[in-house]
């Protein structure tokens, strides 16, 4: 039965449910699920209650199984069989189980369950993985069986996630959002160094796995981020014998690759390949209409840009996992990643000194650019598991090696209307910017169980990282000699070191779990102008507390409520003074006397599990101080500089629906909406700098599973108008399609997509400030069309394609 949940009448609901079923119920069941081999729990597991009195077998009561593989159903009074299922391993089955006046609470104990490998090659799984899991602190997507993923990379597949968008930059935000610390298998990854969050679109999404959404983390996490945290978590198989999953793409504009994700295991080795190798071709296109005017005079331009990038990018990741004993593995892997880019871009100044008016002059612009950025990350773990369950220790050391090239030629020429060059307007300039990223990790992580239900976590973690931007821009002379120009010939350095302590007490008291959580860091920032000798010093000590509570009303109803304290430290692209220098009228640069900003978020949730679906709401609140954002300024020659200041602050809140159903079995509709309310004080730079924004995004898909094999599905996206502290953020619409088709007697699947149906998906903006205005339309990536084969060696389709929550 469809049901509509308003706020009040879910808590109203959920409190008179619980309070019904303790007076009906006569009897509980409990035990925990675990893994025969490494005794490791088996979280999500299905648990099962038939009547045993009853020739149709009919069900009388069922759940899923918590993340440390837990489970407890209440029982009325009669004999009962159980069954326990989970994906790849041999059932549990108990044939006759009483509750009665004498054998009220029964606990199964330890159930071990072994794993399934006999004839894997003929196997065709039906149950599936869920789409989305909740543990305490982090909800976990499978994200492999959405068929818009197919073909893309990391970048797409946060853009199809609920709470999560991806501006046509690249840039990723988390419920409204920019600052999020993003990590791939928990640690900083290249990916994510100098140009951000779109370093991701380098990732080819064929070698993701998961990806975990930590909207309010725990003490064992960075405290960087004050939107949380998203974990990127690559593929490894480590079954027996060998495994593996292939994939092909083709796609228009031009985007081709192929990929492989390969193990082996035999006894105590695992070995793991992951290799993707893509060539794509993005162009874009975008508009500024700028206003610039003062007590005498007006000035108004309009720009117009056009541009490819070619890319040619490889990742390849390969490792070993060996096994002294199940319970205790030491895995060394390394990645290396090298992308090549050619860049072209055009822009065309148009120039009048009255809105509406003749064309004055026009100027036009030409970057070329080569692109090198080779990466290499190193990474060796121990993990060491002790006999009773939930005591570990693990130690990880990791090196990252990140390298950039860009070497850029700019050419300029001004004329009049009539196209008759204008004498001296013509520019040749280059920029040869060689940036590097060394880093070093260390993280040592112990948790000791308390109790039946409790634990204590504690760990240390110390990352030591230096990065260096060896920058030079030059212009011709009337000579013909290229001189390098004033203040933007230099070597800029940033050092940081953050080290960090944490503990971490958690509990569980009946159907109540919660941990407390407290983390030190303490953080030594230094950055250097070399030739113009300019050093600013920074050092100080933070603590960040975590607070975590979950109320399971039943297996498949739980409320949350959390606490975080985070920061946001001002990081290399934040601090480097270096500008911009593609557009000659539109700059962009850092800030070396940034401060942090530090933020207090609040959030209450609840997941409601149903015969037809699932329901997880959400209600957050954030007070942030010394909020970091883009103030653009703008010159009386139309020239505008754009670098991040300190606000005084904000304070958001919202709350967030994240749903899926099915109306019938072959039709499945996810549906995420996502309100907040923001209010910017930025009046220390202006008075007129603040602003009250309501906004909201919604995205709804909808899957359709067809005979013979064939799915379709369909994903309409709306990220409504915000207001900044300068402007306004206009509205952002689209809309993806995809269908797939098994063939190859299942072992192969043929999926073709469709993103941005209609070229909608544009950054849309109006920015106004002390004598200018600015309105800016930017498409930075065309509509897009894939088509992929994936085909599975050894694999049965859910292990290379997890997916969808309710799917069995």
């Amino acid at each position: 039965m469809k049901k509509i949940y308003l706020p009040g009448i879910i808590l109203f609901f959920l409190i008179s449910t619980s309070l019904f079923a303790q007076s009906t119920n006569f009897g509980e069941i409990r035990g925990k699920v675990l893994d025969s081999q490494g005794k490791s729990p088996l979280g999500f597991a299905t648990v099962s209650v038939f009547d045993a009195t009853s020739a149709e077998k009919k069900l009388v009561n069922g759940g899923i199984t918590s993340e440390d593989g837990t489970f407890s159903l209440n029982l009325p009074q009669g004999a009962f069989a159980v069954l326990v299922e989970f994906m790849g391993y041999r059932a549990f089955e108990l044939s006759e189980l009483r509750i009665n006046r004498d054998n009220r609470n029964v606990d199964l104990g330890s159930i071990e369950m072994e794993a399934d490998t006999e004839n894997l090659d003929e196997v065709v799984v039906q149950g599936e993985k869920t789409m989305m899991e909740l543990s305490l602190d982090k909800r976990i997507f499978n994200v492999g069986k959405d068929l818009a993923n197919a073909g893309g990379t990391a970048s797409d597949i946060l853009m199809n996630l609920p709470s999560i968008t991806v501006d046509p930059e690249g840039g990723v935000s988390l419920r409204g959002s920019s600052n999020v610390r993003i990590l791939v298998d928990g640690k900083p990854s290249g990916l994510v160094s100098f140009k951000g969050s779109s370093g991701l679109q380098q990732l080819p999404a064929s070698m993701i796995e998961t990806v975990e959404v930590i909207t309010n983390p725990s003490a064992r996490y960075e405290a960087e981020g004050m939107a949380g945290v998203i974990n990127i978590v690559l593929k490894k198989e480590n079954n027996q014998g060998f495994n593996a999953s292939l994939e092909g793409i083709t796609g228009n504009p031009h985007n081709f690759g192929m990929a492989a994700n390969l193990n082996y295991r035999r006894k105590n080795i695992n070995w793991f390949v992951n290799y993707g190798v893509a060539y794509r071709r993005v162009p874009r296109e975008g508009t500024i209409r700028q206003e610039v005017s003062n007590a005498d005079t007006s000035f108004y331009s309009y720009q117009t840009t056009r541009g490819t990038v070619n890319g040619l990018n490889n990742n390849i990741r390969a490792g070993l996992d060996y096994f002294f004993s199940e319970k205790s593995v030491l895995t060394g892997s390394y990645l290396w990643r090298r992308s090549d880019a050619r860049r072209l871009t055009n822009i065309r100044y148009d120039d009048y000194t009255r809105e509406g008016g003749p064309l004055d002059s026009y100027t036009l612009r030409t970057q070329d650019e080569d692109e090198k950025e080779p990466n290499s990350e190193f990474n060796l773990t121990y993990k060491r598991s002790f006999d009773e369950n939930g005591h570990v220790l693990s130690v990880a050391v990791t090196y990252l090696d990140y390298w950039e090239n860009s070497d850029q030629v700019y050419t300029q020429d001004a004329f009049f209307p009539d196209g008759t060059a204008i004498p001296g307007g013509s520019l040749l300039q280059t920029s040869i910017n060689d940036e590097f990223d060394r880093q070093w990790l260390l993280q040592l992580d112990y948790t000791q169980p308390i109790g039946g239900e409790g634990s204590f976590e504690t760990g240390i973690r110390s990352s030591i990282r230096n990065m260096e931007n060896d920058f030079i821009v030059s212009e011709r002379t009337e000579s013909g000699a290229m001189e390098p120009l004033p203040g933007l010939d230099d070597i800029f350095l940033y050092d940081e070191n953050i080290h960090a302590a944490y503990a971490i007490l958690g509990n569980k008291s009946n159907k109540l779990s919660y941990q407390g959580g407290l983390r030190l860091e303490y953080t030594d920032v230094k950055t250097t102008l070399v030739r113009s000798n300019e050093v600013n010093p920074r050092d100080y000590v933070n603590l960040f507390p975590s607070a975590h509570f979950t109320y399971n009303i039943s297996p498949d109803d739980a409320m949350q409520l959390s606490y975080s304290r985070r920061i946001r430290r001002p990081v290399y692209n934040d601090l480097s003074p270096f500008m911009t220098f593609s557009d000659a009228r539109n700059f962009f640069a850092g800030n070396p006397d940034l401060n942090p900003e530090y933020t207090d978020a609040f959030e209450f949730g609840h997941i409601k599990y149903m015969d037809h679906g699932s329901l997880f709401s959400t209600v957050y609140y954030r007070n942030t101080k010394d909020k970091i954002e883009r103030i653009r300024r703008v010159d009386e020659d139309g020239n505008s500089t754009t670098f991040p200041e300190n606000l005084i602050g904000e304070q958001s809140m919202g709350f967030e629906f994240t749903t899926d159903y099915y109306p019938v079995d072959w039709w499945k509709l996810d549906a995420n909406f996502n309100f907040f309310y923001a209010r910017v004080d930025g009046s220390n730079i202006l008075d007129t700098y603040t602003a009250d924004t309501y906004s909201w995004f919604t995205r709804l898909t909808s899957r359709f599973t067809l005979n013979n094999g064939l799915d379709l599905q369909l994903r309409g996206n709306y990220e409504g108008r915000r207001r900044v502290a300068q402007g306004v953020q206009k509205a952002i619409t689209y809309l993806d399609i995809s269908a797939s088709k098994d063939i190859l007697n299942g072992r192969g699947t043929l999926i073709l997509n469709v993103m941005d149906v209609f070229n909608s998906r544009r950054n849309r903006y109006i920015f106004e400030g002390p004598g200018f205005l600015t309105v800016g339309d930017i498409l930075p990536r065309k509509r897009q069309i894939n088509l992929t084969l994936n085909y599975r060696i050894k694999q049965s389709k859910a292990q290379s394609k997890p997916t969808i929550l309710g799917e069995e």
